[in-house]
């Protein structure tokens, strides 16, 4: 239990405000006319004005990954998500695996304007409402209790609200009782209590509190007259935690136990500025060419667009222009088009539109032959494990996890999305280290895991781009016998070979020690898990039977459950690298083809094991089955593969976005009556694909829901490269270019590009293990655009801890470089090298 704690206005003392003076800086604080001003109720669902948007549970708690900053009552302030979670919870700055409710309804009454959300912590036994509704410039925010407060939550529960903290640096707070600036770097005060544990301490203290007094697009007021405020810096929990404030929910009390009033700043007549989405990259001279504005539903209709050509003296001259033609209404902005096709003549050029002016891009016809290269260059050798990687004077971490692995015990749950089956599928027993799994394989994403189903599809991208365009690209030492790499020095090895190698040195380790795949690797507890910086620091480099006492039981646990959709897959990775590694690694390509088919024969010999956990324990079983047939046929020229390809027509049929791509390579495999049973998919397929891109105007794929959508983007741009190529008469090319103008910034909320390092403005903030320095990995594709609930799409530039916008992952990689490679191959530009 923590003990009470002590007044505290502020870190620093200040003398309090005279009640006069208060008063007066919340009226210069919150301008008046509400009556005109005030929000509404949408047709949408949440309160609204233009500048300022209050979200009521629109979005909730993540089911996989629990708090991710997107749920409860949230705050949209100038075209900013500025505040989230406003929602009862059991500490003043919780982290993100702490408890959080489960919604059970959420009611809008049109009527009274009014939003009523009830929510359950199940373990607790406690339910509650908060209700929200128009106030002032604001809203009024209450929370209503069935019955008191169950015991063991008095002096827990409190309603918080959290304000992100780069929207508000450089800022100050005002309050009843003093002053002070918003802290750069996490500088909230903190205690212990009585059995030693620490306690976050507020800031501030009091019945009313203004964040940003002298930033009218920042200034947002509370009051609670019934209820002490206080103000926490969650950072001091956890780098990811954001500002809060915080009032306890009293005991002993039902009905409405809490109210604050919630009011933000607005300036007069503001719309958000037009943004014009084109590719940071560029095109090349014959693909069509559309950039696409994005403008505040409540902004005039644009002037004219122009196209300028940028001379060495930095003077222009201009190119094309036209009047956008309106595209319509898509999430909560309008959105116009620019068409410039018709400009072909190499140069750089700038787009003018509606006051705007865009970085310069290029028009040639090598404009995608070196995007790819920060991606090979550096992000993959980066996220290389069991390696030591040096960059110039840059460590980025030293030779990591070579105490790998120990055994996890029979149906254990991990909070990151692995379970262990009721059989180990093992011969080590649990907590025994594993010997011969501190091999090969890449960080997944930003965290440190190695999962087994990322790292056979990222092989099997890795070598659709071996076998497309052979880039010899020579940049990096791979030294094995020292588990070393350096980034920009050349060893007369082409990289990508060299990458190939490194994830199918995990793969085959697995079946090396096991027999079969297995979901994979990770960290033992979240003291590990959440660990920032050099992952060499995150075990001692002792396998854990050695004896030494005073050694932690800090090395990674291996799970084991041998599904038959893992083996499908890892079988399907280590055919497709046995093809890439001969004449490289001649004994490992033997070796992948021949695990391969063993687990082939194995898989086929046994009832399936159908066991499934999260997204570690593989895909859909017949889709993996599918992939091992596709690339067995492919190595191997075997009529059992062509045969068992043709008899997973069903699966073709049912899972034709995700499956045609496969199958296209060795449809000349496959007799005319499956030919002609394919073309005719495909046929219904691309109807099926315009109904999917018709509701937005950037021609892609936008998907709903808490992890962005960039991979179905490429995923989607490569089906329809592989259908092309098939039926050009039936696919067009420019949908697969379209997929790389979305990355490289055609797409809603900013027109950055998404691969770092990659364009002339591209993510320079992003979800690396790299992340807590607000920093990038040069070639890290991030997962893009996230649209909340209702209708706010977001990419934050200048937060990171957002993985579901910002995390990096090894799979969306690879599939890039194939991408890019495919477009020059469609485009018969000069080739990417």
């Amino acid at each position: 239990m923590h003990r009470p704690t002590p007044s505290l206005r502020r870190t620093a003392p200040t003398r309090p405000l005279p009640i006069a003076l208060l008063a007066a800086a919340l009226a210069v604080a919150l301008p008046g006319a509400a009556a005109e001003r005030g929000l509404r109720l949408d047709e949408a669902g949440y309160f609204s004005r233009p500048g300022l948007d209050v979200l009521a549970f629109s979005n909730t708690y993540d089911d996989n990954f629990s708090d991710s900053k997107i749920a409860g009552v949230e705050l949209i302030h100038h075209g900013v998500r500025t505040a989230t979670n406003g929602d009862v919870r059991l500490s003043p700055t919780p982290e993100q695996w702490d408890p959080v409710a489960v919604p059970v309804r959420r009611e809008v009454d049109a009527a009274t304007g009014t939003v009523s959300t009830r929510l359950r912590f199940d373990r607790e036994d406690f339910e509650y409402v908060v209700r929200v509704s128009p106030r002032g410039d604001g809203v009024a925010i209450q929370v209503v209790l069935d019955a008191p407060l169950p015991p063991a939550l008095a002096g827990k529960a409190g309603f918080n609200l959290e304000f992100l903290p780069s929207a508000y640096f450089g800022t100050s707070w005002l309050g009843d009782a003093g002053h002070g600036q918003l802290p750069l770097y996490p500088a909230g005060p903190s205690a212990r209590d009585a059995a030693g544990a620490t306690v976050r301490l507020p800031m501030a203290r009091g019945h009313a509190l203004t964040l940003a007094p002298e930033d009218p697009r920042r200034r947002v007021s509370i009051r609670s007259p019934g209820a002490e405020l206080g103000l926490y810096d969650g950072r001091n929990q956890a780098q990811n935690g954001w500002y809060v404030v915080r009032s306890l929910l009293p005991a002993g009390r039902a009905g409405t136990v809490l109210e604050w009033t919630v009011e933000g700043s607005t300036l007069p007549d503001w719309t958000r500025p037009t943004v014009i989405g084109h590719s940071q990259v560029g095109y090349h001279p014959a693909q069509r060419k559309v950039a696409v504005l994005e403008r505040d539903r409540n902004a005039a209709a644009p002037g004219t667009a122009r196209l300028l050509r940028v001379s060495a003296d930095g003077t222009t001259r201009q190119a094309a222009e036209a009047t956008p033609q309106r595209w319509g209404r898509y999430l909560r902005y309008d959105y116009y088009t620019f068409d410039f096709s018709g400009v072909r003549e190499p140069g750089l050029y700038r787009i003018e539109a509606d006051g705007q002016r865009t970085a310069a891009f290029r028009i040639a016809d090598d404009a995608y032959a070196s995007a790819w290269h920060p991606t090979l260059d550096v992000f993959f050798p980066v996220q290389m494990d069991h390696m030591s990687v040096n960059e110039a004077y840059r460590v980025w971490h030293g030779r990591s996890h070579m105490d790998d692995a120990r055994q996890v015990a029979p149906d254990t749950q991990h909070f990151d999305l692995y379970g262990q089956g009721p059989e180990l599928d093992s011969p080590f027993s649990p907590g025994e280290h594993i010997p011969g799994l501190a091999v090969g394989g890449w960080f997944d994403a930003g965290d440190f895991d190695l999962r087994t189903q990322t790292h056979y599809a990222t092989v099997m991208s890795l070598v659709d781009t071996w076998e497309l365009a052979r880039p010899l690209r020579d940049e990096t030492t791979v030294d094995r016998a020292r588990s070393h790499v350096e980034i920009h020095r050349p060893d007369g090895v082409p990289d990508l070979l060299q990458q190939i190698e490194h994830g199918t040195l995990m793969l085959i380790a697995q079946h090396r020690v096991f027999g079969h795949a297995i979901p994979g690797i990770v960290e033992p507890d979240l003291g590990q898990y959440t660990h920032l910086g050099d992952a060499v620091t995150k075990t001692d480099g002792k396998v854990d039977d050695h004896g030494d006492p005073d050694s932690p039981r800090d090395d990674r646990l291996a799970f084991t459950t041998a599904t038959t959709a893992l083996n499908y897959g890892s079988a399907a990775g280590l055919a497709a690298a046995s093809r890439a590694l001969r004449g490289h690694d001649d004994a490992l390509a033997a070796e992948s083809l021949a695990t391969a088919k063993k687990v082939w024969a194995f898989e086929q010999s046994r009832e399936p094991n159908l066991f499934k956990v999260g997204n570690t324990t593989g895909g859909h079983p017949q889709d993996e089955q599918l992939d091992a047939a596709v690339q067995l046929l492919l190595a191997t020229g075997e009529a059992k593969y062509a045969d068992a390809v043709a008899a997973l027509w069903p699966a073709i049929d049912e899972r034709f976005a995700s499956n045609a791509a496969a199958v296209v390579p060795v449809l000349p495999k496959l007799d005319g009556a499956f030919r002609a049973k394919f073309r005719e998919r495909a046929v219904r397929f691309r109807s099926e694909r315009a109904a999917m891109v018709a509701e937005n105007p950037y021609g892609v794929p936008i998907t709903r829901g808490g992890w962005a959508g960039n991979s179905a983007v490429v995923g989607m741009a490569t089906t329809n490269y592989w259908l092309h190529r098939a039926f050009p008469d039936v696919f067009d090319a420019e949908d697969t270019l379209q997929g790389l103008n979305y990355l490289y910034g055609t797409h809603p909320d900013s027109n950055l590009s998404f691969v770092s390092a990659v364009g002339a403005q591209s993510k320079q903030v992003a979800y690396g293990n790299n992340r807590a320095d607000y920093s990038f990995i040069a070639g890290g594709v991030v997962p893009g655009v996230l649209v909340l609930k209702p209708d706010f799409p977001e990419n934050k530039e200048d937060w990171p801890f957002l993985w579901g916008e910002n995390e990096y992952v090894i799979d969306l990689g690879a599939k890039y470089m194939f991408l890019v490679h495919a477009a020059q191959d469609l485009l018969g530009g000069q080739r990417a090298r």
